[in-house]
């Protein structure tokens, strides 16, 4: 029987051109030996998935063959600009067509950028048939400049300003999500569409939750989360632990500081992988802070940070003497987080669910903007004591792009570092101040944090935001939210209209438009 014989002709597979990384000088020598090193062993792979995290921290890839991303780890891939376009329902919030008003005129058209490898980040993804890998990648435009709408490079920007200083910014992730079993039902593709989300997953809940941390309901998930943290340790993720947390089937994912940039990419492979991996067995993880599930309590992400010496590893927080306490530095430091947190509440809580979360109806929640030592009320808590001296902020949603988060973070602390502000009425030891908020914070001199995500958009307008992110970035990501939050409103007014009465429940519109993607 006659088979054709295909004769592919070679182009370069899509690359922005060959060798582009090494002309344009885009790698460091590690980089570069570590792609000597993945193309040595490219026999032993049979796909690629190159990833990159749009403005909203979701996962976006491409899967390629072993032969073509072996052109590609050097010479880049083409990529639409689509996720920096859509919003969070897939709505057309920037105009590609005429003028995007973001300042980046490569985008107009809808013209492609250059995804470049990271080869540092190369990982094979355990117990896949085919043999897969995963890697992140760094967006460029075609003269070899970072994308202006890059969000790893908003972070790797802000941590060469700490390495400039001979600091290190150490990063602690600890994540809560939701773990639920997927009934049989439509797929949610019925009135689907652009900025028209489909039916939310049907899902039910594994136990019935609120016996904080009881082995037996870590037991009744742990058929689930066990090979998950076994695939966690595989991929070489720090995992510290799973345990139960209150809601029903709300896991609490824990893991051992690491750096600032590599914080940020486990987040988003744990995420990523903890979705597909769930997904596999019939079972459904969310990410979103509330889902529309009955009895389930918000969940947060707490990201845990301190700044260390590069020479001597010595932490900057770390007070002296037999009373602990925190150092005038890790004061300072604390002092930029609330300076800038209604300016950046945008970054850590980007939806308009999340802001459920930070309403005075769940006490371990922050409402307020302060510090305390120890106390799981306030925003930014102080734990740990001599050399272990760091500090946990609890304002974020744990869907937020880690990117963005954590570079926001790091950003207002090294304002607050470099601007030597020590608050006076600050808490100087432990003793002195166990169970009490910073003086400022307690009296409203810090403010409340915004209540809406209306609210988090008019303060980051008015903010530092282009300071940290740039004005291309900074422009996108408010018309995406500007988006977002106008489809929401209309389905508000819609709702009104008909003569529907939503209450203070989670609505359908939050359902469909963040439980299957986060």
């Amino acid at each position: 029987m006659y088979s054709r014989s295909w004769s592919p002709v070679h182009t370069e597979g899509g690359a922005g051109r060959p060798a582009f990384a090494v002309e344009l000088g885009l790698w460091s020598a590690e980089q570069a030996a570590a792609a000597e090193q993945i193309e040595a062993h490219l026999e032993e792979v049979d796909l690629v998935r190159l990833v990159f995290c749009d403005p909203h921290g979701l996962a976006r890839s491409k899967t390629l063959t072993a032969q073509t991303f072996r052109t590609v780890l050097r010479g880049g891939m083409d990529f639409s600009p689509g996720p920096f376009l859509f919003d969070t329902g897939h709505a057309v919030a920037v105009d590609f067509l005429g003028d995007p008003g973001v300042g980046v005129p490569e985008i107009a058209g809808a013209g492609n950028f250059v995804l470049v490898p990271d080869p540092l980040t190369f990982q094979m993804l355990p117990g896949r048939e085919p043999r897969t890998a995963w890697v992140l990648g760094d967006e460029f435009l075609r003269d070899g400049t970072p994308h202006p709408l890059s969000a790893r490079n908003v972070l790797r920007q802000v941590c060469a300003q700490y390495a400039a200083r001979r600091w290190s910014a150490v990063v602690g992730l600890e994540v809560e999500w939701y773990l639920t079993r997927r009934l049989p039902g439509e797929a949610g593709n019925a009135g689907n569409g652009f900025g028209l989300q489909g039916a939310a997953p049907v899902v039910e809940a594994l136990n019935a939750g609120y016996q904080f941390n009881s082995d037996s309901a870590y037991d009744s998930v742990s058929p689930v989360t066990d090979p998950l943290a076994m695939l966690l340790l595989e991929l070489g993720l720090p995992l510290r632990s799973m345990e139960h947390e209150s809601g029903p089937g709300q896991i609490e994912t824990t893991f051992n500081p690491m750096g600032a940039l590599e914080a940020a990419d486990a987040m988003l492979m744990f995420r990523t992988l903890t979705k597909q991996t769930c997904a596999r067995s019939g079972h459904h993880a969310s990410f979103m802070s509330l889902p529309g599930v009955e009895g389930f309590d918000p969940s947060g992400w707490h990201l845990h940070q301190s700044v260390r010496e590069e020479q001597g590893g010595g932490s900057l927080f770390a007070a002296g003497g037999p009373g602990g306490g925190i150092s005038a530095q890790g004061r300072a430091y604390v002092e930029g987080l609330l300076a800038r947190a209604r300016d950046f509440c945008l970054l850590s809580v980007p939806t308009v669910n999340g802001y459920r979360r930070l309403g005075s109806g769940f006490a371990l929640s922050p409402t307020r903007v302060g510090w305390s030592f120890e106390d799981r009320s306030v925003m930014v808590r102080v734990v740990g004591g001599r050399g272990s001296t760091h500090i946990e902020n609890r304002v974020g949603e744990p869907s937020a792009n880690p990117y963005l988060a954590i570079a926001a973070q790091l950003f207002a602390g090294l304002e607050g570092l470099t601007a030597s502000v020590g608050a006076s009425a600050a808490p100087q030891t432990q003793t002195e101040t166990q169970n009490a908020q910073d003086a400022r914070g307690a009296e409203g001199g810090w403010g409340a944090l915004p209540q809406s995500l209306g609210e988090a958009l008019e303060a980051f307008r008015g903010g530092q935001g282009p300071q940290l992110l740039g004005k291309p970035l900074a422009s996108c990501l408010t018309k995406l939210k500007e988006s977002e939050l106008a489809r929401f409103q209309a389905w508000q007014e819609a709702r009104r209209r008909a003569g529907h009465q939503e209450g203070g429940a989670v609505t359908d519109w939050e359902q469909r438009e963040y439980f299957a993607s986060y």
